[in-house]
C-alpha cells in the first residue's frame, strides 16, 4: 500500500540548512498497524506530513496505492487526502458550535459524496456515539471528541488512517479506549499509522519504526 523510497526533505532555519529527512524508505503493508515513533526533532513529524501527502518530499519517490504522489500538485494532493487517508490528531481540530454529525459529515460534502449525511451518522454509530450526534464538542468529554475524529476518519472510507499522537491530550484510561477502538478498525482491514512519541502507545501496534536524526534507525 505505501512505498516510500529514500525520502529526503530539507528545511532552511536561517543560514543553516537542515535535513529533516535522510533517505528515508519504508513498505506498509494494506492492512497493517504500524507506530512511527522518535524524540523530538527525529524526523517523525516529517514524514508523518509527506505519508499524509500533507508535505512533498524534496527527494525520493511516495507511492500510495500503485500512484506515485511525489509530484502532485495541491490539487491533487487534497483530493488524495480527501478520499484515501483519514487523519486523527491529537487536538481533535473539531468545529466548534458545530454537531459532531456536522463535523463527521464535512469531507463528504467537500467530496460531493451523495447521502453524507447517512453516512456521517453511520460512521458515528460505529464509534459508539449515536446517542450524542447532535452534541456540540464543548458538550463532549475529551475521548468522545476524539472518538467524533476517528469517525470522521473513516467516514470516506479510506485506505489509511494516518492518527497523529491520538491519545496525546487524553488520560490514560480514555487513550486505552481509543487505542482499542483504533486496533478494532485495523482488524476490520484498515491500515492504521500512528506517529507518537509514547512506547507504551506503539506496544500497541504490530510494528514500530524508531525514527533518529532524519532515518529509521531501528524496527521492530
Amino acid at each position: 500500500m505505501i512505498q516510500a523510497d529514500n525520502l529526503v526533505k530539507t528545511y532552511r532555519m536561517g543560514v543553516e540548512t537542515v535535513r529533516a529527512l535522510d533517505g528515508v524508505s519504508l513498505r506498509i503493508a494494506d492492512g497493517d498497524m504500524v507506530a512511527i515513533t522518535g524524540a523530538s526533532g527525529s524526523g517523525k513529524s516529517t514524514l508523518m506530513n509527506i505519508l499524509g501527502c500533507l508535505d512533498r518530499p524534496d527527494g525520493g519517490h511516495y507511492v500510495l496505492d500503485g500512484e506515485d504522489v511525489s509530484a502532485l500538485s495541491d490539487d491533487q494532493l487534497a483530493r488524495v487526502r480527501n478520499r484515501r487517508i483519514g487523519f486523527v490528531f491529537q487536538s481533535f481540530n473539531l468545529l466548534p458550535r458545530t454537531s459532531a454529525l456536522d463535523n463527521v459529515e464535512l469531507p463528504l460534502l467537500y467530496a460531493g459524496a451523495s447521502g453524507a449525511r447517512q453516512l456521517a451518522a453511520k460512521a458515528l454509530e460505529t464509534v459508539g456515539l449515536a446517542d450524542r450526534m447532535r452534541h456540540e464538542p464543548s458538550q463532549l468529554s475529551g475521548g468522545q471528541c476524539q472518538r467524533v475524529a476517528v469517525a470522521r476518519a473513516i467516514v470516506t472510507d479510506p485506505t489509511m488512517i494516518l492518527a497523529d499522537e491520538p491519545t496525546g491530550n487524553l488520560d490514560s484510561h480514555t487513550g486505552q479506549e481509543i487505542l482499542g477502538l483504533l486496533a478494532t478498525l485495523n482488524a476490520q482491514g484498515r491500515t492504521v499509522v500512528i506517529v507518537t512519541h509514547d512506547p507504551k502507545v506503539a506496544g500497541h501496534c504490530r510494528r514500530c519504526l524508531l525514527m533518529a536524526d532524519g532515518r529509521i534507525a531501528e524496527e521492530g
